[in-house]
């Protein structure tokens, strides 16, 4: 027996709320995994902050219909669909997919949206391989520190240099 019309309403309802909740979607192409395996891919992409949702591309195309952000996922809606949300980590998540894409060979990314914006597949792979948030946070937090040494260090040579020309000027007269 189908869904009825009040539980596809309310599907839609969580698939709103879901969206609403998540800043990217991916799109993949999930046919011919087992149970098991897309059990494997939620596992892999929870600790990065993402979701893995399977549902009706009609249902997903009513939830994403009043919502300008979501609309250029509409281009993705085709045959067996699962999406992959993800609230923040999108290299995390991203990178986890793909190692789980690499391990069965039976997915496909069809693309993703983020911002509202549509990405293709080159795009979210380019994103996949930024270094994460935390290494980014590092890189930065390492300069700054370089830069406070190099100016702590050109701020103490000042008074050094001056002692050292006073000494060179002494010597001289000196002699």
């Amino acid at each position: 027996m189908g869904r009825t019309l009040e539980n596809k309403q309310k599907i839609v309802a969580e698939l709103k709320e879901i969206l609403s909740e998540n800043q990217m979607a991916l799109v993949i192409n999930y046919q011919g995994l087992s149970v098991a395996e897309l059990t494997d891919l939620r596992n892999r992409i929870r600790p990065n902050g993402a979701t893995c949702k399977v549902t009706k591309n009609t249902l997903m195309q009513i939830a994403i219909n009043e919502d300008e952000a979501w609309k250029p996922l509409s281009e993705f809606l085709s045959g067996s669909s699962a999406f992959v949300l993800i609230k923040e980590d999108f290299g995390g998540a991203i990178k986890a997919y793909q190692d789980f894409e690499k391990a069965t060979k039976k997915t496909e990314l069809r693309g993703g949206v983020l911002e509202g914006r549509a990405l293709s597949t080159a795009e979210v792979k380019a994103i996949g391989d930024l270094p994460s948030k935390e290494v980014l946070m590092a890189q930065v937090a390492g300069a700054l520190n370089a830069l406070a040494t190099q100016i702590a260090v050109g701020i103490k040579e000042v008074p050094t240099s001056i002692a050292r020309g006073i000494q060179a000027m002494s010597e001289k007269d000196a002699a």
